[in-house]
């Protein structure tokens, strides 16, 4: 499980998973982000059309249920 604070130092072994996950985020999406997550969430706003509280709400699942 990995938490918002942790996802920078580990986001190159979860980029992949992000990737898959919100398949809409492209790459130049994902080097801005740089394992932010309130970066994350907001591109995922952006992207999906979802208010900010859904876009964090996915975040949070996605990071508590990653085996990263």
């Amino acid at each position: 499980m990995v938490n918002r604070d942790q996802l920078e130092g580990k986001w190159k072994q979860v980029r992949g998973k992000v990737k898959e996950q919100w398949g809409k985020l492209t790459d130049d999406d994902l080097d801005q982000i740089a394992g932010k997550g309130e970066q994350l969430a907001g591109k995922i706003q952006e992207k999906y059309g979802v208010a900010r509280s859904a876009a964090d709400e996915q975040v949070d699942r996605f990071l508590n249920g990653c085996d990263c």
